[in-house]
């Protein structure tokens, strides 16, 4: 968990560190691809989301629950039956 902690805040710092000025400027992703450091953000973005979906996929998988399935499922239970 410390691990992914870590990484969330320094892909946060890197991001807060970046000038405005230097957004626009070009940059080469793997594959020969062109782009901007704003665009490399967004993709980043969208990475970090197929991965989350993965994680909570297999954790569900693996019979973990998910903190805010939890607290629903608490919050459902308590409800009085009709």
């Amino acid at each position: 968990m410390q691990e992914l902690k870590d990484s969330f805040a320094h892909m946060r710092d890197a991001i807060q560190a970046i000038k405005d000025s230097d957004l626009d400027k070009s940059q080469k992703l793997p594959g020969n691809r062109q782009s901007t450091v704003r665009g490399t953000f967004i993709f980043i973005t969208g990475h970090y989301g197929e991965h989350l979906g993965q994680s909570i996929a297999y954790a569900r998988q693996i019979g973990i629950v998910p903190p805010w399935t939890e607290e629903r499922m608490k919050q459902e239970a308590a409800k009085p039956k009709q």
